[in-house]
């Protein structure tokens, strides 16, 4: 089907591509980086509840790292973790086909996510990480309270 739509073709791959075939390089590039279904799902809820938020921003400006969730007064960042991406306890399955790089690549993923909690706790933000598995109900109770926490920030309704 993906043959027939033209996504997948007889094509070679381009010089510094990492994927292993052509079909893999087509899934790779339709995975979104942003307006995820989990994260869309969790926006709606906050929405819903009465909070107002910036979407995909950098908390920090110096940290160039985005999350994807904001409240700049409250300094609360959200970001919502992909289960594969970011190496889920739960739901994580190593890669069978070039093992070694993509265990190398959800280290650094992991490595690099530790890095950003560390510098926005450092800068005084709350961070919450949700997996894109976790109900966006539950997801938006923590983040409902953690914005409330902070004083002067309207609560949920």
């Amino acid at each position: 089907m993906a043959r027939t739509a033209g996504i997948v073709t007889d094509a070679t791959l381009p010089d510094g591509s990492d994927a292993s075939s052509t079909a893999v390089r087509a899934v790779m590039v339709a995975n979104r980086g942003r307006d995820t279904k989990p994260e869309l799902l969790l926006r709606s809820v906050l929405h819903r509840r009465g909070l107002r938020y910036r979407v995909n921003a950098q908390p920090l400006p110096e940290l160039r790292r985005t999350a994807d969730v904001v409240f700049s007064k409250a300094r609360v960042a959200v970001f919502v973790d992909g289960c594969y991406w970011h190496g889920c306890p739960d739901h994580y399955r190593p890669a069978t086909k070039r093992a070694e790089f993509w265990d190398g690549k959800i280290r650094s993923n992991k490595a690099r996510d530790e890095e950003t909690n560390h510098r926005l706790r450092e800068s005084g933000w709350t961070v919450i990480r949700v997996w894109e598995h976790e109900d966006p109900n539950s997801a938006a109770d923590k983040i409902c309270a953690a914005v409330s926490d902070v004083p002067g920030s309207s609560p949920a309704r």
